[in-house]
C-alpha cells in the first residue's frame, strides 16, 4: 500500500493509543451543571457499578447534577436533546454505543460532552486519553478543559469513530449476540467466528470523485484512530482535521490475515502492508457486491451502497488539561 510520507510520519510511535493534537480550536473551561446519562447495561452491568462512584465524586467536587439511567437509544438521545436545551454538559457513564447518541444531538451546540468509560471497548476514551478509572475520569468532566473534534455521517447518520463493513460486518454482528463471552476478548472471538465462513468481497468507494475497486475482506472511514476494543486500524486518522480515512483490506488469505495482520493491527502497525489500502477525503460513497449492514461505535447504522461525509469540529468534547 502506498501510504503518504506526510502521513507516516503523522503517525508517530505506532503503539500509541492516544492523539490530542495541540489546536487553536481548544475551547476555554467554562462553568457547568452536568445531567449524567448513563446506560445501566453497558459492559455487561458496568455502567450501573459505576454511576455511583462518578455522582460521589460529582458530590465531593461540589458540581451540580442530576442523573438519569437510559432505557434504550432512544431515551439517550431525549435526553441528551434535553440537556443541550438546558445548557447542560453530559457525563455518559457507558460505551461508545451511548457516546453516539447523544454526540448527535449535541453536535453544533453549546453543550459539552464528558466521558466515563463504562462499555466493553470504549474507544473513543481511549483516544481521548480519558482514564478508565471512575473517579479520575469524573474529575476531568468536572476539571478538563473543552475541544472541538469532528464527526462523520452514514447517509445523515452520525458516528464518531469508525463505519465499516465486509468481514467487520460480521464480526460486529457476531459480537453484539454472544452472551457468554465478556470484555474485549469478544471483538477477539468474534473475528475468529466471523473468520471461518468469510468469503471476499467487492468493494467500491469513491473518495472525492475517484473510483476504486477491490477484492477483500473489509472496507472503512475512520473518523477515529480505534475501534473493536483497542484495535488501531487508523493510527493515522486526526479527530479535528475535516477530513476522513478510508482503508480498505485486500483479499489476503485467512491464514495470513490472522497470524500476520491482526497482530500488527492490534498495534496500528499494519498501514505498511501490501494488503491494505488507504485514501483521505471528506465525501465518500461506499458500495459492496452483496449486502452488508454498515456498523459505528459497535451498533448497524445503515446499509450499502451509502454516503458518508464529515462535519468538522461540530462537537464539544472534555478532556485531560
Amino acid at each position: 500500500m502506498d501510504v503518504p510520507a506526510a502521513v507516516l510520519k503523522r503517525m508517530g510511535h505506532p503503539s500509541s493509543t492516544a492523539y490530542l493534537p495541540d489546536r487553536a480550536h481548544r475551547l476555554a473551561p467554562v462553568s457547568r451543571r452536568y445531567a449524567v446519562i448513563c446506560n445501566p447495561v453497558a459492559g455487561g452491568g458496568r455502567g450501573r457499578k459505576r454511576l455511583p462512584l462518578a455522582v460521589a465524586e460529582l458530590e465531593r467536587l461540589g458540581a451540580e447534577h442530576r442523573v438519569v439511567q437510559t432505557r434504550d437509544i432512544d431515551h439517550a438521545r431525549e435526553e441528551a436533546r434535553g440537556a443541550a436545551a438546558a445548557g447542560e454538559t453530559v457525563i455518559a457513564i457507558g460505551g461508545d454505543g451511548l457516546l453516539r447518541p447523544i454526540a448527535a444531538e449535541l453536535r453544533g451546540g453549546e453543550s459539552a460532552l464528558a466521558i466515563v468509560p463504562g462499555g466493553r471497548g470504549n474507544d473513543l476514551a481511549r483516544v481521548l486519553e480519558i482514564p478508565t478509572d471512575t473517579a479520575a475520569a469524573t474529575r476531568i468532566a468536572v476539571e478538563g478543559r473543552e475541544w472541538l473534534m469532528d464527526m462523520a455521517t452514514v447517509d445523515g447518520e452520525p458516528y464518531l469513530g469508525i463505519a465499516s463493513f465486509g468481514f467487520d460486518s460480521e464480526a460486529n454482528r457476531i459480537a453484539n449476540e454472544v452472551r457468554l463471552v465478556r470484555g474485549n476478548i469478544v471483538y477477539l472471538y468474534a473475528a475468529l467466528r466471523a473468520l471461518i465462513a468469510w468469503k471476499p468481497a467487492r468493494f467500491t468507494l469513491t473518495v472525492d470523485g475517484e473510483r476504486h475497486e477491490l477484492s477483500g475482506f473489509s472496507a472503512g472511514v475512520p473518523n477515529s484512530r480505534a475501534y473493536g476494543g483497542g484495535m488501531l486500524v487508523a493510527p493515522q486518522a486526526e479527530l479535528d482535521d475535516g477530513q476522513l480515512d478510508v482503508m480498505a483490506l485486500g483479499d489476503v488469505s485467512k491464514l495470513y490475515f490472522l497470524f500476520r495482520l491482526m497482530p500488527k493491527i492490534f498495534k496500528g502497525a499494519h498501514l505498511s502492508d501490501p494488503g491494505f489500502h488507504y485514501w483521505r477525503g471528506t465525501s465518500i460513497e461506499i458500495d459492496a457486491d452483496r449486502d452488508f449492514t454498515i456498523y459505528a461505535d459497535g451498533d448497524p447504522i445503515g446499509q450499502v451502497p451509502a454516503r458518508v461525509e464529515v462535519e468538522p469540529r461540530c462537537l464539544r468534547v472534555i478532556v485531560p488539561r
